[in-house]
């Protein structure tokens, strides 16, 4: 009799209960429902237009997130990826204004910045031993301050046109380019995640370093990779912020580490590590974006909004745990 009144009192699909299906779709049952929400509380919300400028705002977000997945998979956090953004296109604009004004060697600047602060990140959390919640903390307030002190805190302009074309302004197919640069970033890092050996590698090291290190894993190269990929992606992001601005500001990227981390934690990525998916964290960085636009046509003030999102992100950690 218990049994049965279990199995009533608790639907079950394929195996799975209801609360189950609920944790494992939740980011896209919220990413529905926001759709739904906004559409009619806004009759300005489901438009193209619209979701042209959803895509450009999330594009950020999205991006660096592909690689702070790995991080956080890997069982590590990176506090810094809002400074290295800001330096990386401080590196791309000063390059081209004062070496050559040639877009790619302005590009390749601001990836290998990121690529360097993320190897100083990876190398000090896996070879030094010091927590990754602290290293990236200090290299915060590095990052930050040398994009400051080398402009005296002033922006630096952007002149070259390619250089817009290709990271800020043109359309591919009525597709604005950070849109079609944002689904070719996830399908690479969707792939490399969950299709090559790396991949397997991050699940292993942030399910269980130790059985991991007991089965021939290289788990410190493997934390170290996940920050090379997060710094570079910083990096990349950070085209296609000053392509649209048609400049680099020092003070810019505040606070982006938390839309980040909240994109990966929302798309379903477990803080213990070991566990997560890139679609689902593209899913989460088009909540953020959804939730931020449509609060706006709304005429919902900044700090509700943040309240808002604070209680979203306590609600996904809550409906993710095991």
């Amino acid at each position: 009799m218990s049994a049965t009144t279990s199995s009533i009192a608790r639907p079950r699909w394929g195996g799975h209960t209801a609360a189950d299906f609920v944790r494992e779709y939740f980011v896209y049952i919220a990413l529905v429902a926001l759709i739904v929400f906004f559409s009619i509380a806004s009759p300005y919300f489901l438009t193209p237009d619209n979701f042209a400028n959803i895509g450009r705002q999330t594009a950020t977000v999205s991006i660096i997130a592909v690689g702070m997945a790995f991080v956080i998979i890997n069982g590590q956090i990176d506090l810094s990826v809002g400074s290295v953004f800001a330096l990386c296109g401080m590196a791309a604009a000063l390059v081209m204004q004062y070496v050559s004004n040639f877009w790619l060697l302005g590009a390749l600047a601001a990836i290998a910045v990121g690529v360097l602060f993320g190897f100083a990140n990876g190398f000090i959390t896996a070879k030094l031993g010091v927590p990754s919640f602290l290293v990236t903390l200090g290299i915060l307030g590095v990052a930050r301050g040398i994009s400051l002190l080398i402009t005296d805190t002033r922006p630096v302009i952007i002149t070259n046109p390619t250089y817009f074309e290709i990271f800020g302004e043109s359309r591919i197919l009525g597709v604005p380019i950070a849109v079609v640069w944002t689904i070719v970033i996830v399908g690479i890092g969707a792939l490399l995640l969950h299709k090559t050996v790396f991949g397997m590698r991050t699940f292993a090291t942030g399910g269980n370093p130790q059985a991991a290190r007991f089965t021939g894993v290289k788990t410190k190269r493997t934390v170290i990779l996940a920050f090379v990929l997060t710094g570079a992606l910083a990096g990349f992001a950070s085209l296609m912020f000053t392509g649209i601005a048609r400049a680099a500001r020092p003070d810019v990227g505040a606070g982006l580490e938390l839309d980040v981390i909240a994109a990966v934690i929302l798309g379903g990525v477990s803080l213990f590590g070991g566990r997560g998916t890139v679609l689902g964290v593209l899913a989460g960085s088009l909540i953020i974006g959804i939730m931020n636009n449509g609060l706006v046509l709304m005429g919902v003030s900044s700090s509700v909004q943040q309240i808002i999102k604070g209680i979203i992100i306590i609600a996904a950690v809550s409906l993710s745990k095991k």
